[in-house]
């Protein structure tokens, strides 16, 4: 089978880039190792931004505004194609403090205040709007009220949702998806990668080979990652079913980076961890009832009985949340989009846009140094 471009890993990095391949004219083949869209990209909350995003470094904050410039755009293509809502909203970010005087001392509440200049500080220089706020005047079905902050702009979406319209979306515009196909070798000669076999004994070839295979990228690459650092993070989350105006807007607690995010029909989605366990993605009890914990202690409401499930996804964890997407140094027709970490989703547009972009050989809207093939 001959194809202009093979995407190896059909999670939203795969499908986002196969996507608007398809949409420049390219023919594009998905290759899936288990079920397109049933990965880290499926298990992961939607949360449009950096958790903290004055924590971060340039590269993460330019690779995470250029996508939210594209979000708009790229959500309403999907909704034109295919009919599917991923639910993308701006509900906004209220942080609250993850340090409490009576727990930790007056002198460790003073050291968290002195943080808010810095994140306004931060936001004045991004324009991204923040103000200081009293919790409940945002969320009022919080156990605490408390100084906060209020970041209206963040935006979500309903990351199962989104991907199920990709999987359409590509399927519509002629792309090819295979699922149950891991691919077990990469043939390369002379310079370049000549063909590529999979579990189920085919071997495809075409122009171009596009890793998008998140937490398996090195090891799928073998002795071709050359210094490539990519590894498996394991994050489990607990969902809960409330009422739908209960939790209007996300809420994360400073420190320990603990969310909730509330969906549009009363889900709430509580998490997440951020465990080092290898390749295994099984939830454990210990996670739940840390999870369960930490949300009943936000909101009262959520409690055992609330509980509607229970997860667990592994990320594809990279040094500073920084991913490669980039042409293999001495391979040019192998490409990676990977190593997104925490923020596959949030990440997705604008990683898509600056791969394709490299295979037309098109100008970039940003310096690509940072998400260089590490050499």
């Amino acid at each position: 089978m001959i194809s202009d471009v093979f995407v190896i890993g059909g999670g939203i990095a795969g499908l986002a880039t196969a996507h608007e391949l398809l949409r420049s004219g390219a023919s594009v083949t998905i290759l899936e190792r288990e079920h397109c869209g049933r990965g880290a990209s499926w298990a992961g909350a939607g949360i449009l931004s950096p958790l903290l995003p004055w924590d971060y470094s340039e590269p993460v904050t330019r690779l995470t505004q250029l996508s939210n410039t594209l979000f708009p755009k790229f959500i309403e293509a999907l909704i034109t194609e295919t009919g599917i809502d991923p639910e993308y909203q701006a509900s906004g970010m209220l942080v609250l403090p993850g340090l409490l005087p009576e727990h930790h001392g007056e002198l460790a509440h003073a050291r968290q205040e002195a943080r808010y200049p810095m994140a306004e500080d931060w936001c004045r220089r991004h324009a991204f709007p923040l103000r200081r706020v009293r919790s409940r005047e945002i969320a009022p079905a919080l156990v605490r009220d408390e100084a906060a902050l209020w970041l209206p702009g963040v935006c979500q979406v309903r990351n199962p949702r989104l991907l199920r319209a990709l999987i359409q979306a590509v399927h519509l515009a002629g792309g090819k998806i295979i699922e149950h196909a891991e691919v077990s070798k990469l043939k390369i000669a002379r310079g370049r990668v000549q063909s590529i076999s999979t579990s189920q004994g085919i071997e495809y070839s075409a122009r171009h080979y596009i890793m998008a295979t998140g937490a398996w990228s090195r090891e799928l690459l073998g002795e071709h990652a050359l210094k490539l650092n990519i590894w498996p993070v394991r994050g489990q989350i607990l969902l809960f079913k409330a009422q739908p105006d209960l939790l209007k807007t996300i809420v994360l607690r400073e420190g320990d980076y603990f969310y909730l995010i509330p969906r549009r029909d009363g889900h709430i989605l509580a998490g997440s961890t951020l465990e080092e366990a290898g390749f295994e993605k099984l939830p454990t009890a210990e996670a739940r009832e840390s999870l369960l914990s930490k949300a009943h202690a936000l909101l009262s409401a959520l409690n055992e009985e609330t509980v509607a499930g229970h997860w667990a996804g592994l990320r594809p964890g990279s040094p500073d949340n920084i991913p490669i997407i980039d042409r293999h140094p001495s391979i040019p027709n192998l490409y990676l989009n990977s190593g997104h970490y925490r923020y596959g989703i949030t990440m997705a547009p604008g990683s898509a846009h600056l791969l394709v972009n490299l295979i037309l050989d098109k100008p970039q809207p940003l310096d690509m140094t940072p998400y260089g093939w590490p050499r």
